[in-house]
């Protein structure tokens, strides 16, 4: 579950959009309110905030968001709960507060709205107000046995592992097996086998890299594996093609049935990797002789 939270002015606007942007929205928790309406209950929280004229964010919105599939479960009253707990944690239990539910798109999500100013006029600390809001969501989440941000993490990291290792595993055999001596026989060879490669070009026309998209995943090349980032791509594709690959003083080569230039970095890895060659071919010519 994820909770956001922050400090707001306008009350009546924000409390109106997010009650009436969602026609089915059931109020799940109300605390020392008696309106029905967002207008009658701003008009509550002005009486109550009239005691401190000096604090100008007068309200606290926070926004909590189960996982979409721990929301298909909850009920109405199980949400007043985790709304609850969550202003327990923030100890906010004893201030005015509303909280309604939307279930829009399949993602449930509990608004809720509270009055920063207390009974007796003081205003609550919103030091970290995002920050705290996400902590105290984490144990909420814990102690009703809900999915955590920290759970949703990991398992995300775990998909991100699968899907580089994925990445990786097509590359090498094509890199191996295909050999391809040209960048567009490259990304061709790599769409075939349901990798799209998107090459990434700056507004000079320069090539800076390149993308991985796969199974709705989006990775840059060095986040896949340092071997596949731009610089090593092209120098390990013009291993293959030999001279030629890399065209005149510009530094450019053909993309997309176009000339390319190669960014800077690229370029000088490129001339360190030729002169390493012409250095290793003229040593082991010496030893040869």
């Amino acid at each position: 579950m994820i909770g956001k939270g922050r400090s707001i002015s306008h009350t009546g606007a924000s409390m109106s959009y997010g009650w009436n942007q969602e026609k089915d929205a059931e109020v799940v928790y109300s605390k020392h309110l008696a309106g029905e309406t967002p207008e009658q209950i701003t008009e509550e929280f002005k009486i109550i905030q009239g005691q401190n004229a000096r604090c100008t964010n007068n309200t606290l919105s926070f926004v909590l968001s189960p996982t979409i599939e721990d929301g298909k479960k909850l009920s109405a009253k199980a949400l007043k709960e985790i709304t609850e707990k969550f202003l327990k944690e923030m100890k906010l239990q004893e201030h005015q507060a509303i909280g309604f539910v939307h279930r829009d798109q399949h993602h449930t999500h509990v608004h809720v709205y509270v009055n920063r100013i207390d009974f007796n006029g003081r205003a609550y600390n919103d030091s970290f107000i995002g920050k705290r809001s996400q902590q105290a969501a984490e144990r909420v989440a814990e102690k009703m046995g809900l999915t955590t941000v920290r759970e949703v993490q990991l398992e995300r990291l775990e998909q991100v592992r699968n899907i580089r290792q994925e990445i990786k595993k097509v590359h090498d055999k094509i890199m191996t097996e295909q050999r391809p001596k040209e960048l567009d026989r490259y990304i061709k060879l790599m769409k075939e086998n349901n990798v799209k490669v998107v090459p990434s070009i700056n507004k000079s026309n320069q090539l800076q890299g390149f993308r991985f998209e796969y199974k709705g995943h989006s990775l840059k090349g060095s986040e896949v594996h340092r071997s596949m980032s731009g610089s090593r791509l092209v120098m390990g594709i013009g291993e293959n093609a030999g001279k030629g690959f890399v065209k005149n003083k510009y530094n450019t080569v053909s993309l997309m049935g176009k000339a390319t230039q190669l960014s800077g970095n690229i370029a000088l890895k490129l001339a360190k990797q030729a002169i390493k060659q012409a250095i290793q071919k003229s040593a082991g010519f010496e030893i040869g002789y």
